[in-house]
Formats: structure tokens, sequence, C-alpha cells
């Protein structure tokens, strides 16, 4: 199973935990997996068949491609990365 890495403004979704173990062998089932364990985390990752523009995915600390069909090592460290903006 992978650990996932969850950012601060979307902890709330997950009860406050910085991280949870999901599995999926794609980032679209981890999105699934992750949905059916903490309702709405789903939403706040994906639109349409990819990660949401402005976050970023890193397996294992390599930024991967948005697609849902991007694969994942099984014991894969995950990050969710939101873009942050400022000036």
């Amino acid at each position: 199973m992978a650990t996932v890495h969850i950012p601060a403004p979307m902890r709330a979704l997950t009860g406050g935990e910085a991280e949870v173990v999901a599995s999926g062998r794609t980032l679209g089932e981890l999105a699934d997996t992750l949905e059916a364990a903490h309702p709405g985390l789903r939403d706040r990752l994906v639109e349409g068949a990819r990660i949401r523009p402005g976050v970023a995915v890193f397996v294992n600390g390599v930024n991967v491609p948005p697609a849902l069909a991007t694969r994942i090592p099984e014991d894969a460290e995950i990050y969710f990365s939101p873009a942050i903006a400022g000036g």
C-alpha cells in the first residue's frame, strides 16, 4: 500500500491526518481508494481524467504526469502538492 501525504488544506477531509495509507496501481485507482475512505478528497484532487491543474504529484520524490492512468508502485510515497501563489 502507498503512503499518501495529505496537504494541510485537505486534512479536514482525513480527520486531521497528515498521512494515510491507500492502495491503487494508478493515480486514478488511488484517488478512488482515498475517496472511499475520506469522502470529498477525490473532488479536491481530480478534474476529469487528470489531477487538477495546480496540484503536482510526486511519487517517490519524482514529479509524475497528472494523468489518472499514471502507474504507481505498490509501496510508493505519494505527495500531492498544491500550487502556492503569491507576489
